[in-house]
C-alpha cells in the first residue's frame, strides 16, 4: 500500500501544478515536453537501463501506444476542458475507473468478491458526487467527443501499465525509460511544429516548470508501476484506489489550498469515498 500512496500523492502534486501552470500561463506543451526530458533524465540516473542492449525489437507494441498515449491525453485534457469545462472533464477522467476495472475482469481474469463490488459501486458514486460542479460553460453535440476520448484514453493508460508491469522480457524500469523517450520524441516535434508553424517562443520557464512536473509524474508512474507489481493478484484495488484517493486528497488540497468551495453533494462524494477504500481493501485481504 506505501507505493499506491506515494502514486497518489505525486500524482496529487501533478494536478497541482498543472493547476497553477494554467493560473501564471505556463505553456503547457513545452512544460509537457520538458517533463518527459527531465524524466529520461532520472531514469538514467536511478535506474541505469542496459542502453546498450536495446534495439528496435525491443520495443515492443505497448511501449509505442503508451509513448504516444501519454502526450495524446494532455492535449485531448487540455482541448476538453476548453470546449466542456473542467468539470465535466474530471467527470470524465474519473470515471475511466470503469474501463480499468472491465480490464481486471477480462484481461487479467481477477475474482471479485461481494465486498468488493460494493465498495466499487460506492466508488463510482463517489466520483459522480465528489468532481459534481454546476459548468456555465456551452457544448456543442462535437465537444463532446473530447471528454469521451479522455475516458478512453485513461481507463487504456491504466491498462496498459498494468500490461507493462507483466511484462518480463524487459525489467519494467527499462520499459519506462523507452516510453518516456518516446513520449518526448513525438512532444518535442510538437513543440518545434508549435515554435516554426505557430511562431510561439520558446521560454525558459517553461523548461524549468517541466523539470519540476517531471519529478513528480515520473514518481507518480513508477510508483504505480511498483503497487501493480506489488499487489499482482489485485489490479482492481490498484486502480480504484488510485482514482479514488486522488479525488480524496485533490479535493482536500482545493479546499485547504485553493480556497474551493464544495457543495453538499461533494462532501458526501468526499465521504462515500472514504468508505469506498476502506471496502475494497477490506475485500483484499
Amino acid at each position: 500500500m506505501i507505493y499506491l500512496a506515494l502514486s497518489i500523492f505525486c500524482s496529487v502534486i501533478v494536478g497541482v501544478l498543472l493547476k497553477l501552470a494554467k493560473r501564471y500561463q505556463i505553456g503547457i506543451a513545452q512544460t509537457i515536453t520538458w517533463n518527459y526530458l527531465f524524466a529520461i533524465g532520472l531514469s538514467l540516473f536511478f535506474f541505469r537501463p542496459a542502453i546498450n542492449v536495446l534495439n528496435l525489437s525491443s520495443i515492443q507494441a505497448i511501449h509505442v501506444l503508451l509513448g504516444v498515449l501519454l502526450p495524446t491525453i494532455f492535449i485531448f485534457l487540455a482541448l476538453s476542458v476548453q470546449r466542456t469545462g473542467l468539470a465535466r472533464t474530471d467527470i470524465a477522467q474519473r470515471l475511466s475507473l470503469f474501463i480499468s476495472l472491465l480490464g481486471a475482469f477480462f484481461i487479467f481474469n481477477e475474482n471479485y468478491s461481494t465486498l468488493k463490488y460494493f465498495g466499487v459501486a460506492i466508488g463510482f458514486l463517489a466520483i459522480i458526487f465528489t468532481v459534481y460542479r454546476k459548468s456555465t460553460t456551452q457544448v456543442n453535440n462535437t465537444d463532446w467527443l473530447y471528454p469521451l476520448l479522455v475516458f478512453i484514453g485513461f481507463g487504456v493508460i491504466d491498462v496498459c501499465f498494468k500490461l507493462i508491469s507483466q511484462y518480463t522480457p524487459l525489467p519494467y524500469t527499462t520499459s519506462l525509460f523507452i516510453i518516456f523517450c518516446i513520449a518526448f520524441l513525438l512532444s518535442l516535434g510538437y513543440i518545434v511544429y508549435l515554435a516554426v508553424i505557430k511562431k510561439v517562443k520558446l521560454q525558459l520557464i517553461n523548461f524549468i516548470c517541466g523539470c519540476i512536473l517531471g519529478f513528480f509524474n515520473f514518481g507518480n508512474i513508477l510508483f504505480y508501476m511498483k503497487a501493480h507489481r506489488a499487489m499482482a493478484n489485485d489490479p482492481s484495488t490498484v486502480f480504484a484506489a488510485m482514482n479514488i484517493g486522488v479525488i480524496i486528497f485533490g479535493s482536500l488540497i482545493g479546499i485547504l489550498v485553493f480556497k474551493e468551495k464544495l457543495t453538499k453533494l461533494n462532501y458526501l462524494g468526499l465521504t462515500l469515498a472514504l468508505l469506498s477504500i476502506i471496502l475494497i481493501t477490506l475485500a483484499s485481504y
